[in-house]
């Protein structure tokens, strides 16, 4: 990646007005999720269902930094990319943990709410990934809000697969294990978020 001035737009994609539609249409899926999701999970017991909700109420804060850093240099971006990328860590930790004590203390969710919420969930984030597909190979700001949005799409599918395996089995053990493979994708993208947003910053920066 060639080096530019702190203060220049880098990339065409940075600046297109197709990337801000997409941004504000994954910032208003994600803030509605976010809500549908919290109250499902607090009234079904799934800790995968409320790790989901977690996770949308990250990527709507980090689609709005990105709005708020699409016009700055390439140095602002990675800076809020680099942040973004240790917010994901932060989540992954905290929904280990939580899935952690699910599992020594949780009882069976119901499983039928979270298969319906699940499949609304997919077919809202399958809209955004499509709109944030083209632009997956941009910069360290671009690229994480694709992998937010791809982790969703995954975890939905995830959430719909531990219902299924809650229902047919009557056990905690799928929704714990669903929970701990959101938090496993949660910490992979943020660790590729920060190492590229590092290497951007790098080049960029004064030494």
């Amino acid at each position: 990646m060639a080096a530019c001035n702190c203060g220049s737009n880098a990339g065409s994609g940075a600046v297109s007005p197709r990337f801000r539609k997409a941004l504000w249409i994954a910032l208003a899926v994600n803030a509605s999720m976010f809500v549908v999701e919290t109250v499902a999970g607090l009234t079904s017991g799934s800790v995968a269902l409320w790790a989901d909700a977690l996770d949308f109420a990250g990527d709507a804060a980090n689609y709005g930094i990105s709005l708020l850093v699409l016009s700055l240099g390439l140095a602002w971006r990675a800076r809020a990319a680099l942040f973004k990328g240790a917010s994901m860590l932060g989540f992954g930790v905290f929904v280990l943990t939580r899935t952690l004590w699910s599992l020594l203390h949780g009882v069976p969710p119901e499983p039928l709410t979270m298969g319906v919420v699940g499949l609304f969930a997919l077919l809202a984030n399958l809209r955004v990934a499509v709109l944030l597909y083209t632009f997956r190979e941009g910069d360290a700001n671009m690229q994480s809000v694709w992998l937010c949005s791809r982790n969703d799409a995954i975890g939905n599918v995830a959430v719909m697969l531990a219902a299924a395996g809650v229902m047919g089995s009557g056990s905690v053990l799928p929704d714990v294990a669903v929970a701990a493979v959101m938090a496993g994708l949660a910490l992979s993208s943020g660790l590729a978020i920060v190492r590229q947003s590092r290497m951007e910053l790098a080049t960029v920066l004064p030494r």
